[in-house]
């Protein structure tokens, strides 16, 4: 495959499944971060943006420690269920994050951001 048009495939699952995360994330979480973003919620964008970042962390390692855009998308589509499982485990353990980030805790916010990109980090570097 030219090499240009193998970029091309990479960068469109890229952004594909960046697009499956935000929606599928967003979709789990009990609370509406576009919502509560848009309102001026520091909270929900401190956790959210980690989300995305820790995932984007996870693609970038992807992408470049695999040798296709098949086994890259393998590899994105597990760090993907991964970094909802550490939410979904991290929710848990904290407990009321829904009251925290509705009410705008920004600290409550970074901190869940910082789990997240943690995760996505250390996911990521588990691909190599």
């Amino acid at each position: 495959m030219p090499a240009i048009l193998n970029y091309l495939v990479h960068l469109l699952l890229a952004a594909v499944l960046l697009v499956l995360f935000f929606v599928a994330y967003t979709r789990m979480t009990p609370f509406d971060e576009v919502l509560l973003i848009r309102q001026g919620n520091h909270a929900a964008a401190l956790s959210l943006g980690g989300a995305l970042l820790g995932f984007s962390a996870t693609i970038a390692s992807a992408l470049v420690h695999t040798g296709d855009f098949e086994e890259f998308f393998a590899w994105a589509f597990g760090a993907m269920l991964v970094q909802m499982l550490a939410y979904t485990v991290t929710t848990r353990l904290l407990r009321m994050s829904k009251d925290h980030i509705e009410a705008n805790n920004g600290a409550f916010g970074g901190l869940m951001g910082a789990i997240s990109l943690s995760i996505g980090l250390i996911n990521g570097a588990c691909i190599s």
